[in-house]
């Protein structure tokens, strides 16, 4: 009964806080990666439950209500335990491979960590609002302070900054600089506007070529 109750809380959900908004597919296809892949393949089958989403796969191409993906980390959260900034994050770090291999001719074989982020919303987010006109990825407005912070101004209505705080993350992990970086949010994750810095600690190979 209680598994019943919550499937009902979350289609309730969904359904009254749905506002036309959808989320590229190729996001909602990683999504279901990273659960099968940080868990296993039984609890997207019980997440699919719980939330009442009958999809047996999404297709990269489609587009998908963003509530969708609102409502499986709000029950992975209860689920993990973990709070869903911090599920949030762990899905932005693991979405950081897929990305970049995607993506990998906008990127400049050059680039370390600070140069990926400071370059982001020229050449990735530019080139996937370019290839697909109904993709809506957040504005990220990125200020260099100094050659070694970077201060990242997110701007999205969805709400989903730990997202790009664990895309960062994984950025640093990806470049095997993960030690030589901190990444913290500065403002509220909940709001439409973050804040997020990205400190170099020590310098890299790059500064030192």
């Amino acid at each position: 009964m209680q598994g019943s109750s919550t499937t009902t809380s979350f289609k309730t959900q969904m359904n009254n806080n749905f506002n036309g908004d959808y989320m590229h597919g190729s996001i909602f296809v990683f999504l279901k990666r990273f659960v099968e892949n940080s868990y296993d393949f039984s609890t997207w089958i019980r997440l699919s439950e719980e939330t009442g989403i009958n999809r047996t796969m999404y297709q990269m191409n489609e587009m998908y209500p963003v509530q969708e993906l609102t409502a499986v980390v709000e029950a992975l959260s209860t689920l993990s335990g973990k709070d869903k900034y911090q599920v949030l994050e762990e899905f932005g770090t693991f979405l950081v491979t897929d990305l970049l291999l995607i993506f990998k001719k906008f990127v400049d074989p050059s680039w370390g960590t600070f140069e990926m982020i400071q370059y982001t919303e020229q050449y990735l987010h530019g080139a996937v609002r370019r290839q697909d006109e109904r993709t809506n990825p957040p504005r990220l407005f990125v200020t260099k302070v100094n050659k070694n912070l970077l201060v990242v101004d997110y701007y999205s209505k969805r709400r989903m900054a730990s997202i790009a705080v664990g895309i960062i993350k994984g950025i640093t992990i990806y470049f095997n600089e993960a030690a030589d970086y901190k990444v913290w949010p500065v403002t509220d994750l909940e709001a439409e506007r973050v804040q997020i810095r990205l400190e170099r600690l020590q310098e890299t190979p790059q500064q030192q070529a």
